[in-house]
């Protein structure tokens, strides 16, 4: 269906991929991966014709349709949403819009012969617009714009209405309304809130077509990907498999070429020592030529790039009190348009909690109450015993001085820390060597996040509140903030909308919807498996009473209130033991794997057999690796269904209060 041929591009005399060239079948799903700038949205604008290779080519079968998403969207329409999407489907929109001039012409027409003829034409065109799909096109469009978030309310609304990262949806609807045979999407989850995220996978399973798309976000790419073709500096690299597969394989592949390079090198060494020291011998002198012309001709083992880790000693936050913050009856509203009434919040120290629900719940309002940034109108936000707060949004990396190079702009935080240790700071976050010395001014915008995370845990705060921290950030530098929100001590609350960071760091979900939130304890997979059952079921806000018209239901309320609290604290101090055990429990399993990893390149490789009694020790930590790993694995999914079972008897102890109070 699509054919790339030996295509080439540089620029600034810079290749970024040099004669690469690979098929696209109709259903094929081929994530596009590589750091920032290795050139994946170049890529795709040749793919698109927007722009030309500089050696080889692209062939298209006959028929084949394109569509392409890109990054910038820059609306020019105003015109209707719905209007707007069916309007895509070209043929159908046309017969669409004659159809209704037609109409309206019948409206206002009073001469009987003008009216039979122009029944006549639209009876032509109805007909027409029927054997196109044309009355199907609306409902389908409904469809999907509902998958992607949208309302009826929003379906008449015109386009000027909608905020920057809606275009993006609009683009996507349209092109999914479209529904070409090939489709090329860069970053399309980038303003997909996890909800609209799950829709898009599953239509993307189910599509009727090609999918070509680049993500930084791992669990999409996971979720769709069959083929992953990776840009990285010195090749492309094309695999079979999803993103995890494709990353596994390259750490057994880096494990097995580091243990050739090693024997390479001793051997050239040898070799070396034996032509140092009969260079001079004209006895020796066809063997040094000979061994000279071996060297010339062995190819050198060359050992996979792999994606830096944090090695950095991050500095210890100080010690807060066991209750982080409170929020109590707070209320917030936008003009009219109330967004929380009556809110009741509590965190605690280690509380590495994530905010999800849909665009527009209410995640930023709460998390800028939380950073105390953004004033209520009525209740009470308590900060606990020695804590202090750093909050991360966008707008911080404004807040970067251009002018700074970049040791220049940590030291503004860390004036007494000395230069090795900002140093060491700033390569925890990919920046080494002469790029310390980079002005702030010419970073990208991803490089720009890094160094505003780098200068806020230079001196972390014991709570950290973040928005947003992997915008622009790419795969690497998303794992590298991964490994600094594990290692951090303190406590957190942040949105994203990458799972995979969720995954990896939350072990509290706080779901916002609809202005009420509803706690679950555990990691996010525990927060799915909680829900899915009751999906429908959104728990209702219990009120307060009105400060007009406090009587026994207040003072009910007060008791009900003061008998959660108990209730929640005698769980609490149930659950959160089992908790830091299974948190222990998963850092040791983590370790294992990384181990048996190690274990598994070591068994792979040829040379390793040469020496049975490595061959034994090797065999033996195999096994004892495997059964611990067993043993833990275990005990991990038993802590799960304790915590779980604890959990779930708490919200029905919590549940006969609130049946009592309404009883």
């Amino acid at each position: 269906m699509l054919s790339i041929n030996n295509i080439s591009k540089s620029y600034n005399q810079r290749y970024l991929f040099s004669d690469v060239s690979f098929t696209v079948g109709m259903k094929d799903r081929i994530a596009v991966i590589g750091a920032n700038g290795t050139g994946k949205t170049t890529l795709f604008e040749i793919i698109a014709g927007h722009i030309s290779p500089d050696s080889g080519s692209i062939s298209v079968r006959r028929g084949t349709s394109i569509g392409y998403l890109r990054q910038d969207i820059r609306p020019t329409s105003r015109s209707r949403l719905l209007d707007e999407v069916v309007g895509a489907a070209g043929a159908v929109s046309d017969l669409a819009h004659k159809i209704r001039l037609l109409q309206e012409e019948l409206a206002e027409e009073k001469d009987a012969g003008n009216i039979a003829a122009l029944l006549a034409d639209l009876g032509e065109l109805q007909s027409e617009f029927e054997g196109s799909g044309g009355y199907n096109a609306e409902h389908e469009a409904k469809l999907i714009l509902a998958g992607l978030g949208f309302t009826e309310v929003d379906f008449r609304r015109s386009l000027a209405e909608f905020s920057g990262g809606w275009h993006t949806r609009i683009e996507l609807a349209k092109l999914l309304f479209l529904n070409p045979d090939v489709l090329i999407l860069d970053e399309p989850t980038n303003h997909l809130d996890l909800e609209t995220i799950a829709w898009f996978e599953s239509y993307l399973k189910g599509y009727h077509g090609a999918v070509l798309v680049t993500s930084h976000d791992r669990a999409f790419l996971n979720n769709v990907a069959g083929k992953i073709m990776a840009i990285e500096r010195d090749e492309v690299i094309f695999f079979t498999g999803d993103y995890d597969d494709y990353v596994l394989a390259r750490q057994k592949e880096a494990a097995i070429r580091r243990a050739q390079a090693k024997r390479q090198e001793a051997r050239l060494k040898k070799e070396m020592r034996f032509i140092e020291r009969f260079r001079a011998k004209n006895t020796k002198a066809t063997q040094v030529q000979s061994r000279l012309k071996q060297l010339a001709r062995m190819e050198r083992v060359v050992v996979p790039r792999a994606t830096p880790k944090i090695r950095f000693a991050f500095p210890e936050p100080r010690r807060s009190g066991h209750t982080v913050i409170t929020l109590e009856g707070i209320a917030k509203s936008y003009g009219d348009k109330p967004v929380y009434r009556d809110l009741d919040l509590t965190l605690s120290r280690g509380d590495k909690a994530a905010l999800v629900g849909p665009n527009g719940a209410g995640k930023t309002t709460l998390l800028r109450m939380l950073a105390g940034v953004l004033p209520f109108e009525k209740g009470r936000r308590a900060l606990g015993h020695n804590v202090g707060t750093a909050y991360f949004a966008q707008y911080y990396i404004e807040l970067l001085d251009p002018a700074n190079n970049l040791l220049e702009e940590i030291r503004r935080v860390a004036p007494d820390e000395p230069e090795q240790r900002l140093r060491g700071l700033l390569g925890a976050f990919l920046f080494s060597g002469e790029d310390v010395y980079k002005k702030v001014g010419v970073l990208s915008g991803g490089e720009k996040t890094r160094v505003a995370l780098a200068r806020m845990l230079a001196h972390p705060a014991n709570f950290l509140l973040l928005d947003e921290p992997t915008n622009h950030l790419d795969i690497p530098s998303r794992e590298i903030l991964t490994d600094a929100l594990q290692a951090y001590t303190g406590t957190i609350c942040l949105i994203t909308h990458d799972r995979t960071l969720i995954r990896e760091v939350a072990n509290q979900i706080i779901e916002v919807n609809e202005g009420r939130i509803r706690v679950f304890p555990g990691g996010y997979d525990d927060y799915l498996y909680a829900r899915e059952p009751r999906a429908a079921d959104v728990p209702q806000p219990v009120r307060a009473a009105s400060r007009d018209n406090r009587s026994g239901g207040a003072r009910k309320g007060r008791q009900r209130k003061t008998l959660e609290g108990n209730l929640r604290n005698e769980y609490s101090r149930r659950i959160t033991p089992l908790k830091q055990q299974a948190a222990a429990v998963a850092s040791e399993l983590t370790a294992l794997n990384r181990r048996l990893s190690e274990v598994e390149a070591r068994l792979a490789d040829p040379e390793h057999y040469k020496d049975g009694a490595r061959v034994g020790e090797t065999s033996r930590e195999y096994h004892a690796l495997k059964e611990r790993i067993g043993s833990l694995t275990g005990q991990r999914q038993d802590l799960s269904a304790r915590v779980e079972k604890l959990s779930g008897e708490l919200e029905s102890e919590l549940e006969k209060l609130r049946k009592t109070e309404m009883g």
